[in-house]
């Protein structure tokens, strides 16, 4: 019998291997597991008209940052980028124009987000954009998802101190950390990289910590609250 004509492409080998790869599993551990820090620069915040147009990854292993496998990537956009995202990270039209379109540009994150627990700054961001740009390749973002601002507002909530800053630069300084190369996808990753493992070696003092407790933490914060 034949099968039915298709327009849609096969999987890349970055896609299957993505989709193929076991993360740890929620009872891991923190410090045992894998993860992949992500930051994306954008040319706007609505998943459903704005692109990404930069990207970086930091492997983090068994509680040790990975900076020599660290990724770095640009995307040519489809349209102009915004004159008001262009004074955040400083990536014009122009400076995109050799890059590669995002579906040829986002198989290496795929490669190395394989087998990793997600890490982001204010994590929606990076799960809208990064489950649209997954699906046109064929597979789902995989959760469990950890977000660095969840985890600074429960720390701060189990220390019984003052609210967290949301910002990314603030909240490292707060713990201080080092601010790497702020509004560049790579500096954000670094940064962001050394915030959640000084935020989750904190709580771990408090009480051990599993990826899955980890990734709790918006959860656990509301009952802190109340």
């Amino acid at each position: 019998m034949k099968r039915p004509f298709s327009f849609r492409s096969p999987a890349s080998a970055a896609a299957e291997l993505y989709a193929r790869a076991r993360t740890d599993k929620g009872e891991t551990p923190w410090r045992d597991a894998h993860y992949c820090v992500v930051d994306l620069e954008l040319s706007g915040l609505d998943p459903l008209t704005d692109e990404i147009i930069s990207f970086a990854a930091v492997p983090i292993d068994l509680g040790r940052i990975i900076t020599g496998d660290a990724l770095y990537g640009l995307c040519r956009p489809t349209r102009p980028v915004p004159e008001q995202s262009i004074l955040i990270h400083e990536l014009r039209t122009v400076d995109l124009d050799e890059a590669p379109p995002l579906d040829e540009a986002i198989q290496p994150l795929l490669s190395a987000m394989a087998g990793r627990v997600l890490v982001a700054h204010v994590a929606w961001v990076e799960r809208s954009f990064l489950a649209r740009a997954f699906a046109r390749q064929g597979v789902r973002l995989r959760e469990p998802i950890l977000d660095t601002y969840d985890l600074g507002r429960l720390l701060a909530l189990a220390r019984h101190e003052s609210a967290a800053p949301s910002a990314l630069g603030e909240l490292a300084q707060s713990l201080a950390l080092p601010v790497h190369r702020p509004h560049h996808a790579l500096g954000d990753a670094l940064t962001t990289a050394q915030l959640f493992l000084a935020l989750a070696t904190h709580l771990d003092e408090l009480g051990p910590e599993t990826v899955q407790s980890l990734a709790r933490a918006k959860q656990r914060s509301r009952t802190h609250v109340h």
